[in-house]
C-alpha cells in the first residue's frame, strides 16, 4: 500500500479472512473487476457508498453517474479527506489511483473527464464498495 498512516491496521491474514476473495484481490492488490459485472455499475438508489473494507464514507449517490465505462462511477468524494489519490504508473499508463484513507483499500481511479461541473470521474471497482440506503 502506499506510504500513509492508515486509521485501520491490519495484517494481510486478517484483510484476507474479512474480505471474499474478490475483494482482496481488488482491495489489496489492486486488482480490478472485469467491467459491466460489478453490482453497483447499473445502479442507481438514494443513499451513500462506505468502504467495504473499513465501513469508511467515500460517496453519496447524488454523486454518481453513468459513465459507461463499466464501473460506478461518481463525480466527487462525500467527504474529500475519506479519498487518497496516488500516482500510478502501473500497466504503462500514468493514472491517479484511488484509496480509502481509512485502511488504504484500492477503490479504483480517477480520471479527468467527468461530465459533470467537477470534471471528474472516480472510476470504481464494486467490489471495494457498500451501498446503505437513504433513511426515510
Amino acid at each position: 500500500m502506499a506510504s500513509h498512516d492508515f486509521k485501520v491496521k491490519k495484517t494481510e491474514a486478517q484483510w484476507r479472512e474479512e474480505l471474499t476473495p474478490e475483494q482482496y484481490y481488488v482491495c489489496r492488490e489492486k486488482g480490478t473487476e472485469r467491467p459491466g459485472t460489478g453490482q453497483y455499475d447499473q445502479f442507481f438508489k438514494e443513499g451513500e457508498y462506505h468502504c467495504v473494507a473499513c465501513g469508511e464514507k467515500l460517496f453519496e449517490s447524488q454523486s454518481k453517474f453513468d459513465a459507461g465505462c463499466g464501473w460506478p462511477s461518481f463525480d466527487a468524494p462525500a467527504v474529500a479527506e475519506n479519498i487518497t489519490e496516488n500516482h500510478d504508473n502501473s500497466h504503462g499508463m500514468i493514472r491517479t489511483e484511488v484509496v480509502c484513507s481509512g485502511c488504504g483499500a484500492h477503490l479504483g481511479h480517477l480520471f479527468p473527464d467527468g461530465p459533470t461541473d467537477t470534471g471528474m470521474r472516480y472510476c470504481i471497482n464494486s467490489v471495494s464498495i457498500d451501498f446503505s440506503a437513504e433513511e426515510n
